[in-house]
C-alpha cells in the first residue's frame, strides 16, 4: 500500500528535527550552557504592572460572568418560564438534565468570576457580598438534574446571576449574556 507523500514529507522533517536537535544537545559546553540560560532568563516576559491586571481582571470577570449568565438564561430560566420543568411536560427530562449540566457550569463560571474579581479593589468590594449566594448554589444542579424544587431552584440562580450583573455594572464592568456552545457546557 502506497505511503501519502504529505506523511512521509511530515515524518521525514520530525525525524530530522529531532536529530538537530539531539546532535545540537549533545555538544553543549558549560560556557554554552551558560549563555543560553542567560538569554532564557532575558527573554522570560516580566509580570504585568497592577493597572494591567485590574484592567485583565475585569476582562476575565466580565467574560467569566457572561459565559455564566449565557448558560443560566438559555437553559434554566427560559425552560422554566416556559413551563418545561413541570411534572409531565413534554421534554421535562432532557431540559432538566440540561439545566443542571448548565448549573454546573454557572457555577464554576461564577466561582471564576469571583476569584477574577479580587484583581481589582471596585469590582471585588462590588462582588465581595455575592460570594455567599454563589456558594449557595453548589447543590442547587443536582436538584434540578432530579427535578427537585424546580421553580425556587431556578429562581434562586436568575437571582444571583442578576446580582452579578448589577454589581458588574456599579463597578464599571457591564455583564452581557454570552450563550456557552454545548462542547463548553459539557466540558464544564
Amino acid at each position: 500500500m502506497p505511503v501519502p507523500i504529505r506523511r512521509l514529507f511530515v515524518a521525514l522533517t520530525l525525524c530530522c528535527a529531532l536529530l538537530a536537535g539531539a546532535t545540537a544537545c549533545g555538544s553543549a559546553t558549560d560556557d554554552a550552557t551558560q549563555n543560553t540560560a542567560a538569554v532564557v532568563a532575558a527573554a522570560t516576559p516580566s509580570p504585568s504592572t497592577s493597572a494591567e491586571r485590574q484592567k485583565f481582571a475585569k476582562t476575565r470577570f466580565v467574560a467569566n460572568a457572561g459565559l455564566a449568565a449565557g448558560a443560566t438564561y438559555q437553559w434554566i430560566v427560559k425552560p422554566w418560564k416556559a413551563g418545561k420543568f413541570k411534572k409531565g411536560a413534554s421534554g421535562r427530562r432532557f431540559a432538566l438534565v440540561k439545566a443542571g449540566l448548565a448549573g454546573v457550569f454557572a457555577y464554576n463560571r461564577l466561582k471564576a468570576a469571583t476569584k477574577n474579581a479580587k484583581g481589582d479593589p471596585t469590582l471585588a468590594k462590588a462582588v465581595a457580598p455575592l460570594s455567599a449566594g454563589i456558594d449557595s448554589l453548589k447543590d442547587l444542579p443536582s436538584k434540578l438534574r432530579k427535578g427537585d424544587s424546580t421553580d425556587a431552584t431556578a429562581s434562586s440562580f436568575d437571582d444571583i446571576i442578576n446580582k452579578v450583573k448589577d454589581a458588574g455594572k456599579s463597578a464599571g464592568a457591564e455583564v452581557t449574556d454570552k450563550v456557552p456552545s454545548a462542547g463548553q457546557l459539557a466540558g464544564g
